[in-house]
């Protein structure tokens, strides 16, 4: 595995060149363009080229035309060369000129980066072994499986490994791309891209894909869709058992036989699930401890002290420390709360 040029220096102003090819996705490039555009208004330190194989018009997943400004070979070295995705299978566009294409960027450019599926084609590169990366969660089991070099990390917003990045597509690239800005010119123009942006700076790298709702199975039948709908409306709200079962006119042990055969969980624990992920938000989102803990409805700071050192091992005033920039590091896996704990929390918020 060839690397990344180490003699291209990032210039006084920065060349960020972003592949495009028929059947792009459209908002993999053009998420992550905005930012760097945005972020000239605080630095104006970025240059956006786009580029295309042969340096003719492309056609995005809308259907629409777009002219780039170069091809490929035409163009010199890059600070930043942005490699996004497709909703086509990889097989279909992670070959042929859009590889050679991408294979001519990589030895002109200091980094290197894929958003969504576009991994794939930095993986037919060979730029993705032996390092960890990620993808969409839909792609990311085809990733490993037909990649074995490379350690796919399914649940990561983005991924750095070196010089290299991956992302897991449309949102996370904002994400990525802010992530970049933050590495060349400090946090504060960062958050200042991303208050114009109207977007949250705090989505850092180890953050997972996957809110606690969209982890859990699909609700089957209309009592607990209902409960559901009725907690995620208010997680703030006491949501007792026995107020749930009586305002879904059925028995506690009824209901609870349904949470476990449909959502393999507690409904005391789908609760508890669901308030911590909002305690989590809120603080990202730059919200005191204190106040997180009232917004999701614990019934003190310390309840939601507790139940963080219990699930993560570390406090909230220092989990939201990490969230303070948008750098990727590594962070502790969320454990889920068990059903023992969830009970008992429960008299505590």
């Amino acid at each position: 595995m060839s690397a990344l040029s180490s003699t291209i220096l990032p210039p006084a102003r920065r060349r960020i060149g972003f592949l495009l090819f028929d059947g792009v996705k459209a908002l993999d490039y053009v998420g992550p363009a905005e930012v760097f555009v945005e972020a000239n208004q605080a630095v104006d330190a970025y240059d956006v080229v786009l580029l295309s194989a042969t340096g003719d018009d492309i056609t995005t997943s809308l259907g629409g035309r777009v002219a780039v400004q170069a091809a490929v070979d035409d163009d010199g070295d890059f600070d930043t060369v942005i490699v996004p995705g497709s909703e086509r299978s990889p097989s279909e566009f992670a070959r042929g000129a859009v590889v050679d294409a991408a294979a001519s960027l990589r030895d002109r450019t200091r980094r290197l980066v894929s958003i969504c599926s576009g991994a794939f084609i930095l993986a037919e590169l060979g730029a993705l072994d032996g390092r960890r990366a990620t993808t969409h969660w839909k792609f990311t089991g085809d990733l490993a499986r037909r990649y074995p070099r490379i350690t796919v990390d399914p649940d990561a917003i983005f991924v750095r490994d070196g010089d290299v990045y991956s992302s897991a597509g449309v949102a996370a690239g904002i994400d990525l791309a802010l992530a970049l800005v933050e590495d060349d010119h400090g946090a504060d123009v960062a958050r200042q891209v991303a208050q114009l942006m109207l977007v949250y700076l705090q989505r850092s790298g180890g953050q997972s894909q996957f809110s606690a709702s969209l982890r859990a199975p699909a609700a089957q039948t209309r009592v607990v869709r209902g409960i559901i709908d009725r907690i995620q409306a208010d997680p703030a709200q006491p949501h007792r058992v026995q107020d749930l079962a009586r305002q879904a006119n059925v028995s506690v042990r009824h209901l609870t036989r349904l949470f476990r055969d449909e959502l393999d969980t507690s409904p005391a624990q789908y609760v508890a699930d669901l308030r911590f992920e909002l305690a989590r938000m809120r603080l990202e989102a730059g919200s005191s401890v204190a106040q997180a803990a009232a917004d999701a409805g614990y019934g003190s700071a310390e309840a939601l002290r507790r139940t963080f050192i219990a699930r993560l091992g570390l406090s909230p005033s220092k989990y939201q420390h990490h969230f303070r920039s948008t750098t990727p590091g590594p962070l502790a896996t969320v454990t889920p709360i068990t059903r023992g704990d969830a009970e008992a929390l429960e008299d505590a918020v």
